[in-house]
């Protein structure tokens, strides 16, 4: 009777939750799904992947993962850029594919200080296989399950949509600040034809500031190349009705190894309104070739805790290459002071 119990009440959760967005703890290592602003942004170009496991100790599966590619165009002072992102569910295989084009402009406001703009455009897949659900309408009061719960839903759908993203970005040498949104339009999100399900938009406001601790530049203990030293402090709030989350966080990079922590929730005087959800630890490499690897885990601070959902693992791998020869060295100009991870 407790796993029955266990079961609807997290099919409670689930549908209420079913049309928010995937999140990174390593949002900063994922650019283009954070803000499409950031396509181009380093300047060079990028091949990256993020992966998430989340709460495997709840017995169900919730996987998220991102790819993309972008890459700077010197002559045009523009960015663009290819994502794709997917979920997937185990218990009702529940997975949504997107794939999107992005495209970014570079406005110089002065010496080193630059403000992009950016836009993306994404096609949305979303596959779900029912039949393994149980509704409440199916669970009698002896505790035995029915074979039909009433519900007018297909055992196997599809659903496809357009979706729309923009922000803006400003950076300098030592800080940045952006905003983004996410599906502008609202798409409907359902999976039948008469029902309408609009996806909430997705605003966030991020940004941090670089102190550099070299005081000049430490030689790499690694290599003959010049490493640096310097810590970053940053955070990222979201807005996706009828949720807020804010994650505050601070890296230090003692290149080739970069250490973070993070902390997501909204913290309030009162109890019954604090979203305390998770501390976040972070170790990455720089390895020296262009490629960086980090590894997160998020300990679970909500009353889900940490025990029941055995928190969230989470890996990036990107890799970085100044495509078009060494020609384009000296026209890197803006610099980026953002987070790795």
């Amino acid at each position: 009777m407790r796993k029955l119990f266990f079961l609807f009440a997290y099919l409670m959760f689930f549908s209420n939750v079913v049309a928010q967005d995937i999140q990174f703890s390593q949002f900063y290592a994922a650019p283009l799904y954070l803000n499409p602003a950031f396509a181009g942004s380093s300047e060079m170009t990028r091949v990256g992947v993020n992966y998430r496991s989340q709460w495997p100790g709840l017995g169900y599966t919730f996987n998220s993962y991102s790819a993309y590619i972008d890459h700077y165009l010197f002559d045009w002072n523009s960015g663009i850029g290819l994502i794709v992102n997917g979920t997937q569910e185990s218990m009702s295989h529940l997975s949504t594919m997107e794939v999107g084009a992005v495209y970014s402009y570079r406005l110089q406001l002065g010496f080193r200080s630059f403000l992009r703009f950016g836009g993306q455009v994404s096609m949305v897949s979303r596959d779900h296989d029912f039949s393994q659900l149980i509704f409440g309408s199916q669970i009698d009061a002896h505790g035995g399950i029915g074979d039909f719960s009433g519900e007018n839903l297909a055992f196997d759908g599809r659903h496809r949509f357009a979706d729309y993203n923009f922000g803006v970005l400003f950076h300098n040498e030592l800080i940045w600040f952006g905003l983004s949104a996410h599906h502008v339009t609202q798409p409907s999100v359902s999976f039948l034809e008469e029902s309408i399900s609009k996806l909430p938009v997705r605003l966030s406001a991020h940004g941090g500031v670089k102190f550099d601790l070299s005081q000049g530049a430490s030689q790499q203990f690694r290599n003959n190349m010049m490493g640096s030293r310097e810590l970053f402090l940053a955070f990222n709030y979201k807005h996706q009705d009828p949720f807020n989350q804010l994650d505050l966080g601070a890296q230090v990079n003692l290149q080739p190894i970069v250490f973070g922590i993070w902390y997501r929730g909204l913290p309030t005087i009162s109890d019954l309104s604090a979203n305390n959800e998770s501390l976040i630890g972070l170790v990455g490499f720089s390895l020296g070739n262009g490629l960086d690897v980090g590894y997160s885990y998020d300990y679970t601070l909500s009353k889900l805790n940490q025990a029941s959902s055995g928190g969230a693992h989470e890996v990036s791998l990107r890799f970085a290459f100044l495509a078009g020869g060494r020609d384009y060295q000296d026209r890197r100009v803006s610099m980026m002071p953002c987070f790795k991870y």
